[in-house]
């Protein structure tokens, strides 16, 4: 793991360096962050996991563009120290992250009725978790993608509530909320193996999705807006 977060660490560097053409026009203060916790609450055996931003957490949402090809998506990311096995992969390589996104072409959470209308495709736009695993990619500017496979590999395991892409990536469902500053999320124990003494960082992020290339990952990160510790080394630890 210490081997894995070094290169991450040393990709984030490398991608906050790139040059202002590659930018893409969503950074702003919404996306600053300033402070970043993660709490256990034993009695009622969750975690609460917060970001918390110089602007309005929530506020910026992509602009759509009408098709998946392309559509971007907009991120609060938590890297942790997790397992992969932890929140229901297979045992894979990569750095397992809890991110809160928003993307209003295409609606990934096929199980989750966010904006409560009775329609369950309708509603990417709204903040919602996904469970993923990054991985290292040269490819694109950000530095990192979500981990994908091919359809016919039989040893990948994923959770029954995934979106159907072919790419580790959960959609759990967990309840987000945004409020002044700040961007939360609330994680049962026993959906992460009772998992309550790991490390963690944030990050924000723009992403975008591409299913016409291959050249190109279906999920890349192309730019990283802010890190809560400046280098993405996963410093924090569970407050009890």
């Amino acid at each position: 793991m210490k081997s894995i977060l070094l290169l991450f660490s040393a990709t984030l560097l490398l991608s906050t360096g790139k040059s202002c053409a590659q930018e893409s026009g969503y950074k702003n203060e919404d996306f600053k962050i300033n402070k970043v916790i993660v709490t256990h609450e034993p009695n009622l055996g969750v975690t609460i996991w917060e970001i918390s931003v110089n602007g309005t957490a929530g506020k910026t949402i992509p602009t759509k563009v009408g098709q998946l090809d392309g559509a971007p998506v907009l991120g609060y990311v938590f890297p942790t120290s997790l397992k992969s096995t932890d929140v229901g992969f297979n045992q894979t390589d990569g750095i397992v992250a809890l991110a809160l996104t928003s993307h209003p072409d295409f609606d990934d959470t096929p199980l989750w009725d966010e904006n409560h209308d009775q329609i369950y495709n309708n509603d990417g736009v709204v903040w919602h978790p996904h469970w993923v695993i990054l991985l290292k990619d040269r490819r694109i500017a950000g530095g990192l993608s979500v981990k994908q496979f091919k359809k016919a590999d039989k040893t990948v395991v994923l959770p029954p509530t995934n979106p159907g892409m072919p790419m580790y990536m959960d959609s759990p469902g967990y309840p987000v909320t945004t409020k002044s500053n700040t961007i939360k999320v609330i994680v049962p124990d026993y959906r992460m193996n009772n998992q309550t003494d790991f490390n963690y960082d944030g990050a924000t992020a723009f992403m975008q999705v591409n299913t016409s290339n291959e050249n190109l990952p279906m999920l890349g990160v192309y730019e990283v807006f802010s890190v809560a510790s400046g280098d993405l080394s996963l410093p924090y630890k569970v407050k009890k």
